[in-house]
C-alpha cells in the first residue's frame, strides 16, 4: 500500500472526515510561520516556515523529530506566543491572542488543575470566566464530565484521582465551553501505555460527538497514525513541513483491528522514514 499524501501543496486544504467544502474556509490556517529566540545574545532559528490548514471537523496530528519545534508552532497556532514571521488563522481571524473558541491541553496535567478545587470546579472555571449562568455551569459540568468516563466524580480532588483520569479532567475542562478547536500538547505522555489507548479512543470518541476539529503534537508515530485524518511531518529543526500525509484509515478505530491493518503499518513505516531523514 502506498500513503496518499500532498506534499505538493503544503497549503492545501483538505477534510476527508470534516465537513469544509472547497469554498468554505478553514478552521486553523499556518501561512509561513516561523519563530526564533535569542539565546545567550545569539539568535535561533527553531520554526523556519510551516504552511498548512485544518478544515472543519479534522483530525490532524504533527510528529517530527525530537527538538524540531512541535511545542513551539503549537503554542504560535494557539495564540499564546506571537510568531517571528509569518501568520496563524483562526476562522478567518488573524491570531493576536488566543481565541474565545479555541481550546488547549496540556501534556502536563498535574500542572494544569487546581489541586485545591473540586473537580467540578476546575470543570467549571471557564464558564466561569465567561459568564455562564449557574445552572448551566453544573448541567455542563456533568455532562463532559460523563462525556469523559468520570459522571460522578465532580466532588473528589484532583489528588484523589489516577494520572490518567487527572486529565480526562483536564480534558473535560478544556470542551466545557465547547470550542470549535481543540489543540493538544502530547496530551497522553505522561500515562501508561493501556491508560494511553483508553484517551485514545475518548477522544476520538468525543470529537465524533461534539464534532470538534482537533489538532494534536505527539512524538508517537503510531498515536498520530490510529488517530489522524492527516499528518503534518516536520523535519528537523529549524523546521518546515515535510510532508502532508493522508491517512485513508477506515473508522471507528479499534486499538487490535486498525493496529493490524497492512495500511496501518505502511502508513508508520512511511512517516518514521520520513521523521528520522530528518
Amino acid at each position: 500500500m502506498t500513503p496518499t499524501t500532498s506534499s505538493s501543496d503544503p497549503a492545501r486544504s483538505m477534510a476527508p472526515y470534516g465537513e469544509q467544502t472547497p469554498d468554505e474556509q478553514p478552521v486553523l490556517a499556518a501561512r509561513h510561520v516561523s519563530k526564533s529566540y535569542v539565546v545567550d545574545g545569539d539568535r535561533k532559528l527553531a520554526v523556519a516556515d510551516i504552511t498548512f490548514e485544518v478544515g472543519k471537523g479534522e483530525f490532524v496530528c504533527v510528529v517530527g523529530p525530537s527538538g524540531a519545534g512541535k511545542t513551539t508552532l503549537l503554542r504560535c497556532l494557539s495564540g499564546l506566543m506571537p510568531p517571528t514571521s509569518g501568520e496563524t488563522m483562526f476562522e478567518g481571524q488573524v491570531i493576536d491572542k488566543v481565541p474565545d473558541q479555541l481550546s488547549v491541553v496540556f501534556q502536563d496535567y498535574s500542572r494544569s488543575l487546581f489541586p485545591w478545587s473540586k473537580v467540578g470546579r476546575n470543570v467549571e472555571l471557564p464558564l466561569k470566566v465567561k459568564g455562564v449562568a449557574k445552572q448551566e455551569r453544573r448541567d455542563r459540568v456533568e455532562e463532559m464530565l460523563a462525556a469523559v468516563g468520570l459522571a460522578g466524580a465532580s466532588d473528589r480532588y484532583p489528588w484523589q484521582l489516577s494520572g490518567g483520569m487527572q486529565q480526562r479532567v483536564a480534558i473535560a475542562r478544556a470542551l466545557a465551553y465547547r470550542p470549535d478547536l481543540l489543540l493538544m500538547d502530547e496530551p497522553f505522555a505522561s500515562v501508561d501505555a493501556q491508560t494511553r489507548f483508553e484517551l485514545e479512543d475518548m477522544i476520538l470518541q468525543i470529537r465524533e460527538e461534539f464534532g470538534v476539529t482537533v489538532v494534536l503534537v505527539t512524538h508517537d508515530i503510531d498515536e498520530a497514525v490510529y488517530l489522524a485524518d492527516r499528518i503534518v511531518v516536520l523535519s528537523q529543526a529549524p523546521s518546515v513541513v515535510k510532508e502532508l500525509v493522508d491517512v485513508p484509515l477506515g473508522r471507528p478505530r479499534n486499538q487490535v483491528h486498525t493496529r493490524n491493518d497492512p495500511a496501518f503499518a505502511a502508513l508508520r513505516t512511511h512517516i518514521l522514514e520520513l521523521v528520522t531523514q530528518g
